[in-house]
């Protein structure tokens, strides 16, 4: 790693849970009080990797690369922005959330796949 350039040593092509108490202040309190909430767990807690995964389908973070201008930002630029310049409700994002952990928590309950033999 000590060969990378200094640019992409800490470089994400995805949201991560880490980013997620950047997002606070963006909207509502609502919002405020769900990203306090969220912040706190730990990343492999269901509802951090589920609001992971609604902010990479609403930031179509799997379509970015690292020569982008979204990459170049960073995720955690492009996330605010993503956030900010939504131009639904907060109840529109809430509801992508609880959808989106509805999917983790099916994905969590399906039985592990059998080995390869």
């Amino acid at each position: 790693m000590s060969d990378l350039p200094q640019v992409y040593r800490h470089y994400d092509l995805l949201f991560t849970p880490r980013l997620i108490s950047k997002l606070r202040n963006l909207r509502g309190e609502q919002w405020a009080e769900l990203i306090d909430q969220l912040a706190t767990l730990p990343e492999t807690h269901p509802d951090a990797l589920a609001f992971s995964m609604m902010m990479i389908k609403l930031g179509n973070c799997l379509s970015c690369d690292m020569d982008s201008y979204r990459a170049q930002r960073g995720c955690s630029v492009c996330s605010q922005h993503t956030v900010a310049s939504f131009k639904g409700s907060d109840n529109q994002l809430f509801r992508r959330y609880q959808t989106a952990k509805k999917v983790v928590a099916q994905h969590l309950n399906e039985p592990a796949l059998p080995k390869a033999a």
